[in-house]
């Protein structure tokens, strides 16, 4: 199973240079059963990191680029009436695959960024009162421009709590950058990119973290990070119990992907940020000054680790 994680770590990196750190939170998110936002600025890679994700792993991408125009029966599927049987027939949307990528989320209505709650919660869809199941594995790959204002909807609260981890790209160095124009000089290396693992594979690896260690004490640990967070006075709001739950599995995971048998504090320190930062809110009076990722970096440094 570890040869396998590698493998599919070489694979989406033999296509994005330099983002080692984006490329294990993507798949420990993958390895957890969880959907990631990635938000960045245009051009740094998102797209193509959750186009390199799918082409490593023998599943099925969709792709839904949004505009304020974009209904949430195009992403669900909407029934069609058939004459000849006298019958409306439910005509699956694109998000009935195992990886959807919904590009740039914050272009479309909150009604339409609604519609992927019930399918990012429970892993089915209701359409004209009747329940559809998704297939297994299932992901929501999301990408956000921060810059851009006009024309976006940013997503509430309720449904950014809904991902499992935010993360972004970043800037690459100059010596990164060189190797990527060289890279991309006559064809992009995603088009040669093929699937190192099955879908089979996938399961698998999924269960397993089911089967990584967490002691007592760490999940003092988690649970002490959170009531922090709660009583912190630059913030409007804390963290749910369900951000308890995801830094649980999201430590499985990485430690899964880092070939250990059990979670320790530090990976709980490593992913820490992208598990909670997007799920706190600032008060009014702070934004300016600090940053979601200042406060859980404060909370991680003053909350007493474990021994």
């Amino acid at each position: 199973m570890s040869q396998n994680i590698d493998k599919l770590i070489k694979n989406i990196q033999g296509v994005i240079v330099g983002k080692d750190e984006p490329i294990k939170l993507l798949i420990v998110s993958l390895l957890a059963k969880g959907h990631i936002l990635i938000e960045d600025t245009p051009g740094l890679g998102k797209t193509i990191l959750a186009r390199a994700l799918s082409k490593s792993i023998s599943t099925r991408l969709k792709r839904v680029q949004c505009t304020p125009d974009l209904l949430p029966s195009d992403i669900t599927g909407v029934s069609i009436y058939n004459e000849q049987e006298r019958s409306f027939e439910f005509k699956a949307g694109p998000i009935f695959t195992n990886i959807l990528l919904v590009d740039e989320i914050n272009r479309t209505t909150p009604r339409t960024q609604s519609s992927m709650l019930e399918a990012m919660e429970e892993h089915q869809v209701t359409a004209d009162g009747k329940t559809y199941k998704l297939p297994f594995p299932f992901m929501v790959i999301a990408t956000q421009n921060p810059i851009e204002f006009h024309g976006t909807y940013p997503l509430p609260e309720a449904q950014l709590d809904r991902f499992f981890m935010k993360i972004s790209m970043g800037y690459p160095t100059i010596e990164d950058e060189i190797e990527i124009m060289q890279m991309q000089e006559k064809t992009h290396p995603i088009e040669n990119l093929k699937a190192v693992i099955s879908t089979d594979d996938l399961l698998k690896l999924q269960e397993e973290v089911l089967n990584i260690k967490i002691d007592k004490i760490v999940l003092k640990y988690i649970a002490s990070i959170m009531h922090a967070l709660r009583k912190h006075s630059s913030l409007a709001y804390g963290v749910s119990p369900r951000g308890s739950l995801a830094l649980m599995h999201a430590s499985k995971a990485f430690a899964l992907v880092e070939k250990k048998d059990f979670v320790d504090p530090d990976i709980i320190k490593k992913i820490a940020i992208a598990v909670l930062s997007h799920r706190i809110v600032i008060k009014p009076q702070y934004i300016s000054s600090l940053t979601s990722k200042d406060i859980v970096a404060d909370i991680l440094a003053k909350t007493e680790v474990p021994r």
